[in-house]
């Protein structure tokens, strides 16, 4: 989203008085006349009124006010600077409607790129920035992801608390268009939880779980194990289902659903989306140890019809988690390579051996080149002696 620059003609003082003046014709309760006690004080009474601007309905003349508005905010020193950049966003906030709603995102947006990188005030400008993006369906143009939202705050660190909420707010806007980047920031979220306050993150830490259960794109989900706000869920249903979902066999879910059909209903989950994606999730472990897979046992192991194979094994293809060949006249998928289920320390320990193997392989082609060079130039010597 664009953010123009914002200056206006008129001095700070005019500006102001000419605001009064408009927003008393509105019927306003603000008088014309300057304050005595300077322009922060005529500001505090015109952000007091600016709201009454909504029932013009000229969206270029809201505008036009907000970003004057705007402009004598970012020109003077506030002492008060908090409380008003908080009752402005506040008021904007409440822009009804589709048009007037875009019309407080961008009047909102470039109070927030006219502020010092180094403001703290930009923090309480970009939470209802994020606020009414929701509401007029604008997320993408404000928030494109946790790394560029860490680049934002980067000279002006918010506190953990206000990340904290920053995040939940995010996470709520996010999860249900776009799943994967709401997981991306509950996981952001968990991690400013100390060991010392981890326990008050119980909440977050079940969201964050469903919130990764329910992604269809998510599949690596041992890492969230680590968490601290998880590992004090350990003993309850909610860890129980994760744990399942980390390491275990479809039939395990399946045991897990027949037991507490309630509470995964409870959970906002939804059982046959549960059940494709244990399916693919015990495909992936099948894969790791079979680089051979008949028909039968992947029939047998994931509990599908006869017919059903063939179409489940191209679903899987086509997400690119497995690489394979299926040999439909063998009834046979010959696997390549297939992504890790979960990534431990055999994982790690896997791909060290497999990096020492491609050095030595690697030593050997130089070496052998070595050789045939040696034995080129030793051809070539003894041609010329002839």
């Amino acid at each position: 989203m664009q953010a123009p620059a914002v200056f206006m003609d008129l001095s700070l003082e005019d500006q102001a008085q000419e605001l009064r003046k408009y927003f008393k014709s509105l019927g306003a309760e603000i008088s014309e006349e300057k304050s005595v006690k300077g322009i922060e004080d005529d500001l505090h009474k015109i952000v007091g009124v600016c709201d009454s601007c909504f029932k013009v309905g000229n969206e270029e003349e809201i505008d036009a006010i907000l970003n004057s508005i705007v402009s004598i905010m970012v020109s003077i020193s506030l002492d008060r600077g908090e409380n008003l950049i908080l009752a402005f966003s506040e008021k904007l906030a409440k822009a009804p409607g589709q048009k007037l709603g875009m019309v407080a995102l961008q009047s909102l947006w470039r109070l927030y790129k006219n502020l010092e990188s180094t403001s703290p005030l930009r923090y309480h400008v970009y939470y209802h920035v994020v606020g009414i993006a929701c509401r007029v369906g604008q997320v993408k143009e404000v928030f494109s992801g946790v790394d560029q939202l860490k680049k934002e705050f980067s000279a002006c660190l918010p506190s953990s608390e206000q990340m904290q909420k920053l995040y939940r707010l995010l996470h709520e806007v996010l999860k249900d268009n776009q799943s994967e980047l709401a997981s991306k920031v509950m996981i952001e979220l968990l991690g400013t939880y100390t060991s010392e306050n981890a326990s008050y993150a119980r909440e977050d830490a079940i969201k964050c779980i469903v919130t990764a259960l329910a992604d269809p794109n998510t599949f690596l989900l041992d890492p969230l194990l680590s968490l601290k706000p998880v590992r004090f869920l350990e003993g309850e249903l909610i860890h129980d289902l994760l744990s399942i979902f980390v390491s275990e066999k479809l039939s395990s879910y399946q045991q897990f659903y027949n037991d507490h059909k309630e509470f995964v209903q409870n959970q906002g989950l939804n059982h046959e989306q549960n059940m494709k994606k244990m399916r693919l999730l015990s495909f992936m472990q099948l894969a790791e140890c079979n680089p051979e897979m008949s028909f039968d046992l992947i029939q047998s192991e994931l509990q599908l019809e006869e017919e059903e194979v063939e179409a489940f094994i191209i679903e899987v293809l086509k997400t690119k988690l497995v690489r394979a060949r299926m040999d439909e006249a063998m009834k046979k998928v010959h696997v390549s390579s297939t992504m890790h289920r979960t990534f431990g320390k055999a994982q790690w320990q896997q791909l060290k051996d497999l990096l020492y193997l491609w050095r030595a392989n690697l030593n050997n082609i130089q070496e052998g080149m070595k050789n045939v060079a040696a034995a080129q130039q030793e051809l070539v010597a003894q041609q010329q002696k002839a």
